[in-house]
C-alpha cells in the first residue's frame, strides 16, 4: 500500500491547524494517537525503568497499614497477596497489547471491547484513579514538609501541586531524566528503614505476623477481613493504565532484541505489582514497629514509621533524612499521576467537543481536582474511598483482560487492536456492556444490599461479572459491534509493506505512519486518527457506506484547534 494508493485529490491548503502546543509532539507525546516507531527511540530497559519509577508511591505503605490494622496480619496480608496475583494475571494481556501496538490505555480500551464513545466512560475512570491518587500522594508529602519544616498542611498541598507542573509540561523525555535521576535516593530511602530494624528489633517481625489489628478483628484469618481487604488493595488496579502510558514507546520486538523487550514488557507492566505488594506489607510493618511510640494516627501516615525506623542509627538527622525520601517518591509517582491524567483528559475532551488544544492543558484541570480532594482531607476516607472505586476499576479491567485474552483467541473479536474512529461502532455492548453490569452489581453489593458476605466480597463479583460476561455479550451479538467496516488500509487483512511509512493527512497535511491512518470518504482520501476524531461535520459517513471507496459530499468546514 503507498501514499499514492491512498490519496484522492487532497487540499492545496491545510484545513486544520494545530494550536502550537498540541501540534507539538516534544510536549504531546502523541497523547492521543499511535505512538509511531521513529519516536520510540528508548531502549527496552530505558522504557522499563522509567514505568517502574513511578511505582516509587508510598501510598502502597498507607494502604497495606490501613488493611492490616483494620484486619489483622493474617488476613491482611492474604487480601494484600490475592489482590496482587489478580493484578498481575488482568495486567499481562494489557502490557502486551500496549506495547505491541504503541497504545495506551484509552485506545486499547476503545478496540476491547468498549467502542469509540463507549470508552469515554473508563477515560473518566482512568482520570479519577490519577486524580485521586494524586491527591493521596500529595497528602503525604505534606505531612512530611509539615513534620520536617513546620509548613501548613494546606500550603503544603499547594506545593506538591505545583512542583511538578515543570518536568510534566515537557512530557516523556523529562520524565525518564526524574526517574532516573532520583531511583538511587529513593532505593537508599526504601531500604535504610527495614535495615535498621532488622538489627535494632530483630523480633519485630515475628510479632508482627501475630498482630490482631487495632480494631478487634484478631489473629486469625477471617473471609470478611480478607473480602474487605483485597478490595481496598484492588483500587490500584487501574494503575496498569499508567504502565501503559510508557508502554506504548517499548520499540519494536526483534531478533536481537526479543527477550530483553519481553522481560521488560513483564517488568513495567504487570510487574510493578510485586514491588507494590512488597511494600504494603512494608508499610504494614513499619507502621506496626512505630505504633506504641506514635498512635494509630500518625502510623499510617508513612512519614512517622519512617522516622521511627531510622532514629537508633541516625539521631537527630532521622526526620530530615525520612522527608527527603519521602519527598522523592512522591515527586516521582506524582509527574506520573499528572502526565497520565492529562492524557487521559485529553482523550475524553477529543470526543465530547472535537477540539484538542494540547495535552499540556488538562494538566491543570487535573491538578485542580486533586488539590479540592486533598483540601477536603481525603486521606481520612482512604478506606472507604478505595473501596468503592475498586469496584468500578476491577470491572473495566477484567472485561478489557477478557477480550484480549478469550475473545480474541477464540475469534469473537478482531485479532488486532482497532482504534480509530473511523473503523469503530460508538458503543460495542460487549465490553462497554460488561463493565456496567458488573460494576452496577458489585456496587450495590459494596452497599450491603445483598449481605454482608457479598459487600465484603463485591470487587470479586465485579471481576467475575466482567469477565463472564464480556465473551458471553461478544458471542451472543456475533462480533458485530467490534467494526464498522473492515480496514482495508492498515487492518491485518491490508498488503502492507512498511508499517513505518508514512502518509500525509489530507486534513492536516502532515505525514504519520501508516497505522495512524484511515481512508475517509468525505475528504476523499487519508486522514490521521486525530484529524478523523476531530471531524464535527462529516456524518460519520464512512460508517454509513462501509466498503465504499470516496463519496462526493461537500466539504467539511473545520475549525481550528
Amino acid at each position: 500500500m503507498t501514499d499514492t494508493a491512498l490519496t484522492s485529490t487532497p487540499p492545496k491548503e491545510p484545513r486544520r491547524s494545530y494550536a502550537r502546543l498540541a501540534a507539538d509532539e516534544s510536549r504531546e507525546d502523541y497523547s492521543l494517537r499511535y505512538a509511531p516507531h521513529t519516536f520510540r527511540r528508548w531502549s527496552p530497559g530505558s522504557v522499563a525503568g522509567t514505568a517502574l519509577g513511578g511505582i516509587a508511591y508510598l501510598a502502597d505503605f498507607a494502604i497495606g497499614a490501613s488493611i492490616v490494622f483494620a484486619y489483622g496480619f493474617t488476613s491482611g496480608a492474604a487480601a494484600i497477596l490475592a489482590a496482587a496475583v489478580v493484578i498481575f494475571l488482568t495486567g499481562i494481556p494489557i502490557a502486551r497489547a500496549c506495547a505491541t501496538y504503541g497504545l495506551d490505555m484509552d485506545l486499547v480500551t476503545r478496540g476491547a471491547g468498549f467502542g469509540y464513545f463507549g470508552s469515554t466512560l473508563t477515560s473518566l475512570i482512568y482520570a479519577s484513579f490519577t486524580f485521586i491518587f494524586f491527591a493521596l500522594e500529595g497528602s503525604i508529602m505534606a505531612q512530611a514538609m509539615h513534620q520536617a519544616f513546620g509548613l501548613p498542611v494546606q500550603l503544603g498541598y499547594l506545593l506538591t501541586t505545583l512542583i511538578v507542573i515543570p518536568v510534566v509540561f515537557r512530557g516523556m523525555g523529562a520524565l525518564a531524566k526524574v526517574q532516573a535521576w532520583t531511583q538511587p535516593v529513593w532505593l537508599v530511602g526504601l531500604a535504610l528503614p527495614f535495615l535498621v530494624l532488622a538489627f535494632e528489633a530483630p523480633g519485630a517481625w515475628g510479632d508482627f505476623t501475630r498482630f490482631g489489628g487495632t480494631d478487634g478483628a484478631g489473629s486469625g484469618f477471617s473471609w470478611i477481613g480478607f473480602g474487605f481487604g483485597t478490595g481496598i488493595a484492588l483500587s490500584l488496579i487501574a494503575q496498569i493504565g499508567e504502565q501503559a502510558d510508557y508502554l506504548r514507546f517499548m520499540p519494536a520486538e526483534t531478533p536481537a532484541n526479543r527477550r530483553r523487550r519481553r522481560l521488560a514488557v513483564l517488568a513495567a507492566g504487570p510487574g510493578w505489582v510485586v514491588i507494590g505488594a512488597a511494600k504494603q506489607l512494608g508499610g504494614a510493618f513499619l507502621a506496626f514497629a512505630a505504633l506504641e511510640a506514635v498512635g494509630k494516627t500518625h502510623a499510617l501516615e508513612p512519614i512517622a514509621p519512617q522516622v521511627e525506623a531510622l532514629r537508633p542509627w541516625l539521631g537527630g538527622l532521622a526526620l530530615p533524612a525520612a522527608a527527603l525520601f519521602v519527598i522523592v517518591s512522591q515527586i516521582k509517582i506524582n509527574v506520573t499521576n499528572a502526565y497520565s491524567g492529562s492524557l487521559s483528559w485529553s482523550n475524553f475532551f477529543s470526543r465530547v467537543t472535537h477540539r484538542h488544544p494540547g495535552r499540556v492543558w488538562y494538566i491543570f484541570l487535573n491538578l485542580a481536582i486533586a488539590l479540592t480532594l486533598m483540601e477536603l482531607d481525603m486521606f481520612a476516607m482512604l478506606g472507604r474511598l478505595l473501596g468503592f472505586y475498586s469496584n468500578v476499576g476491577i470491572a473495566w479491567i477484567a472485561a478489557v483482560a477478557a477480550d484480549l485474552v478469550i475473545n480474541k483467541r477464540l475469534g469473537l473479536s478482531p485479532p488486532y487492536i482497532e482504534f480509530k474512529r473511523a473503523y469503530l461502532y460508538a458503543v460495542n455492548p460487549a465490553g462497554f456492556g460488561a463493565m456496567v453490569i458488573a460494576s452496577t452489581v458489585s456496587i450495590l453489593a459494596f452497599s450491603g444490599l445483598f449481605g454482608t458476605y457479598a459487600e465484603a466480597f463485591s470487587t470479586f463479583i465485579a471481576a467475575g461479572l466482567a469477565l463472564l460476561l464480556c465473551p458471553l455479550i461478544a458471542w451472543a451479538t456475533g462480533g458485530k459491534y467490534y467494526l464498522a467496516r473492515p480496514n482495508t488500509v492498515s487492518g491485518p487483512d491490508a498488503e502492507v509493506a512498511d508499517v513505518t511509512a508514512t502518509h500525509t493527512c489530507a486534513v492536516c497535511e502532515t505525514a504519520y505512519e501508516l497505522p495512524d491512518i484511515a481512508d475517509c470518504p468525505a475528504w476523499s482520501g487519508p486522514v490521521c486518527s486525530l484529524c478523523c476524531s476531530l471531524d464535527a461535520t462529516c456524518g460519520d459517513v464512512c460508517r454509513k457506506t462501509p466498503g465504499a471507496g470516496p463519496v462526493a459530499l461537500p466539504t467539511p468546514s473545520v475549525r481550528p484547534v
